[in-house]
């Protein structure tokens, strides 16, 4: 169902999966292109989540989706705001589930548990966006402008503490590892069935832990 969430900035677009009430699940893709590298593997966790029972929503937040705002609007205190906008708009109980850089934007919201799945920091984010950029030798960021203010705002960003999931690869600390190839990584979008229905068990089954 297309639902929508309202924010200091406007209104903007938000999936909802499952029932109408029950603890909820509040998506954040990752930003730029990885959010449409991912977007159809976050929807089948989310549906698979709505199959156990469980609320699940996934909002377009400022620069992202069917959003207005351009990219070179957006500031990080922005897509947070908005971001603790849509889980208020959302219901309660609600807990986070973040994919990479949207690990970042769940910092301001009011949240029962954080779950994420490969969590990247500001810093690692503004490198990895150099990159892009200095391989497309154009001013842009892979075709997204971005801001002074919001690159600096980005150098500062730390990810809020919450059960965190990776993949096998990755040597960082987890809570969950899985053996699965980053989607965010492939060259165009894609999905993997098997391990959101995975991750929609190891979701529901931390939710468990935290209360739900």
């Amino acid at each position: 169902m297309i639902d929508h969430y309202d924010w200091a900035g406007g209104r903007e677009a938000m999936l909802r999966f499952g029932p109408a009430t029950g603890p909820v699940v509040v998506a954040a893709l990752p930003l730029f292109e990885e959010a449409n590298r991912t977007r159809a593997f976050v929807v089948t966790i989310l549906r698979h989540l709505a199959e156990r029972g469980i609320v699940g929503v996934l909002p377009d937040l400022p620069g992202q989706g069917e959003s207005l705002v351009p990219t070179a609007e957006i500031r990080l205190a922005n897509l947070r705001a908005a971001y603790a906008a849509a889980a208020r708009a959302a219901g309660a109980p609600a807990f986070g589930l973040a994919l990479r850089s949207g690990a970042l934007l769940d910092g301001g919201a009011v949240l029962a548990g954080r779950w994420h799945f490969a969590p990247q920091s500001g810093p690692e984010l503004l490198r990895e966006l150099g990159r892009i950029r200095q391989a497309g030798g154009a001013e842009d960021f892979g075709g997204n402008l971005l801001s002074a203010d919001f690159l600096t705002e980005l150098d500062n960003a730390a990810v809020e503490p919450g059960y965190t999931v990776r993949v096998d690869r990755d040597p960082k600390d987890a809570d969950f590892r899985v053996d699965a190839a980053p989607l965010w990584r492939r060259a165009e979008p894609d999905n993997d069935a098997a391990l959101a229905a995975l991750l929609a068990d190891d979701i529901a089954a931390w939710m468990r832990t935290c209360g739900a």
